[in-house]
């Protein structure tokens, strides 16, 4: 004869007396019946000792034993003696799919093999409900419900079915915006893949929520609402601009020693401009001259989901003229794509070049010079993932990156230097190299936390030149040395810097840095790196000011205040 069973598990007996005893709990547990365990433990306070008994039960519960019986043998103001009876052990007859769809389980990775001929555990019940209602919000059904029916008991087995109640199908009507940001809503509507008429999905709006908190351009101003009118969807987004933009610059005009009568231009420019009309593209530009031989240059340009695909592109051209020895251009082109909120994977395509500049008095020479002329055309991936809470100004969280690109090198043949020089060298050698990079950001209260990160790096290739190598040095890298102070076939850097905040975005700091260079190329063999120092990071109304003082000792330089480093600047951002 069927019978419904209606789901009443057995209460938690909870002993918890407020005449015990200050000085400790003294508990003896003692399993009886199926199984046999005899336990004792001394707890702190009446609370420690509740939360081990509700421990017990519920190990009891996931084993099958639903109905345990308990007697309390002795009892007194610092003690407790529970003798505890198993009772029968229920065991999962079977489990029967019901009205289900084998789609939908198959999709929600359901095995009802799993109740078959196993102890009943109520926990497996509910993550096999928790599973199938994840897909089924996330499959344009957010008020599905689903409950055991047809159970049966026989002996100390159970057997049932699945019913389920999918509700309305809904789909997504809009997404509204409700801040003040000037990004349109149709480049977010892309950017989520939340479209109009598209079936709803709960993982979608779950995503792009986090998503949002990965674009450094855009802040919440409350929390995002969902409404459902009709049979669909609608996202309000409250989302406001975040003054990111940035620029920043300053030019100098000297006396040009070399040329007579002509000035020297000197000087910094920084421009970084996010979400471009609102449509998520951004651009960069650096320029940088400090002397009349040296500069760098670098451009940058991303459009985010090209000609309406998922896939963003971006491309860069930088320039690096290291005084009179070489000229380093570097051109490339990526393509990415977010495949969840957290991780960014992208492929791009990279070409590599340097040149000799001076090479008057070098006919005579017997061996090649450290840098030469040189093409490389390299392809890689890049791969991101972020943890971080925000990630413009980030408190707690991490993030990780690696990078690998592997090409054909050609070594090209100077017309300056003699011919003789280039017999043995083979000119066209596989190279590549891979860098990494993970940062985790130390949350203990408001006012304090700690930033630290983790680089490396190495290029291989068996005919590396001067100016194939890695720069490292300066205020993005290791502090206390100056910009590019470094160069390394392979690097390995530590960043610590306990930080304390005095507001939102401004903070004291001291740093300690420790590096591991190697230069093959110029035979220095390992540089063990240390620089110490201290500065402050100040919000402003229009921007962040930033001062850093540190000391830097390294193979060439030493631990000296004269050879002290000031890293300082102010970045106006609208």
């Amino acid at each position: 004869m069927k019978r419904i069973l209606i789901f009443l598990f057995p209460l938690f007996y909870i002993f918890c007396s407020s005449g015990y005893s200050q000085e400790g709990k003294w508990l003896r547990w003692e399993l009886v019946g199926e199984l046999g365990i005899q336990e004792e433990e001394i707890f702190r306070d009446s609370a420690a000792v509740s939360n081990f008994i509700r421990t017990k039960y519920q190990e009891l519960y996931s084993l099958g034993y639903l109905a345990p019986r308990e007697a309390v043998i002795k009892s007194t103001p610092d003690s407790l003696w529970l003798k505890v009876d198993t009772g029968q052990k229920f065991e999962w007859v079977a489990l029967r799919p019901g009205n289900v769809d084998p789609l939908l389980m198959v999709k929600a990775g359901v095995d009802m093999k799993r109740f078959s001929g196993k102890p009943f555990d109520y926990r497996q019940v509910s993550k096999l409900f928790e599973s199938l209602l994840k897909e089924s919000e996330n499959r344009g059904y957010p008020f599905t419900a689903i409950r055991l029916d047809s159970l049966e008991r026989t002996g100390n087995g159970f057997s049932g079915s699945l019913d389920l109640d999918s509700g309305p199908k809904i789909t997504f009507d809009s997404l509204k915006i409700t801040g003040d940001t000037k990004t349109k809503p149709e480049f977010l509507s892309r950017f989520l893949q939340i479209r109009r008429g598209e079936v709803f999905s709960q993982k979608k709006i779950d995503e792009g929520i986090q998503q949002i908190r990965g674009l450094p351009y855009l802040k919440w101003a409350g929390e995002p609402e969902l409404s459902f009118q009709n049979e669909e969807a609608t996202l309000y987004l409250p989302i406001n601009d975040r003054r990111i933009n940035s620029i920043d610059g300053i030019i100098g005009f000297l006396p040009n020693e070399n040329e007579g009568g002509k000035m020297l231009v000197t000087g910094q420019f920084d421009i970084a401009l996010y979400n471009v009309a609102g449509t998520g593209r951004n651009y960069e530009l650096h320029w940088q001259r400090f002397n009349q031989l040296s500069q760098t240059l670098k451009i940058a340009g991303f459009e985010p989901l090209l000609l309406g695909s998922n896939i963003d592109a971006s491309i860069s051209f930088s320039l690096l003229k290291e005084d009179t020895t070489f000229l380093n251009r570097d051109f490339r082109l990526n393509f990415g794509y977010r495949f969840n909120s957290d991780g960014y994977l992208s492929f791009f395509t990279r070409r590599q070049a340097g040149d000799l500049l001076a090479v008057y008095g070098l006919e005579e020479i017997t061996q090649l010079p450290e840098a030469g002329d040189f093409r490389f055309n390299n392809y890689g991936l890049n791969y991101r993932h972020i943890w971080l809470d925000d990630v413009f100004f980030p408190r707690r969280g991490a993030l990780a990156q690696i990078e690998f690109a592997i090409g054909n090198k050609n070594i090209l043949q100077n017309t300056g230097l003699p011919p003789s020089l280039y017999e043995d060298i083979e000119l066209k050698t596989l190279q590549y190299y891979m860098e990494g990079k993970l940062e985790k950001h130390i949350y203990f209260s408001p006012r304090w936390g700690i930033f630290t990160r983790l680089a490396g790096g190495m290029v291989e290739n068996k005919n590396i030149l001067l100016n194939d190598l890695f720069r490292i040095g300066g205020l993005q890298s290791v502090r206390g040395f100056n910009e590019n102070f470094f160069f390394a076939d392979k690097y390995l850097y530590l960043n610590f810097e306990p930080r304390f905040y005095f507001d939102t975005y401004s903070y004291f700091m001291i740093f300690a840095d420790m590096g591991r260079f190697g230069n093959s190329i110029q035979d220095l063999g390992i540089d063990t790196t240390f620089s110490a120092g201290m500065g402050l990071s100040l919000e402003t109304g229009n921007g962040i000011f930033n001062f850093i003082y540190g000391l830097g000792r390294s193979n060439n330089q030493d631990f000296s205040l004269n050879l002290s480093k000031i890293h300082f600047g102010y970045t106006g951002r609208f």
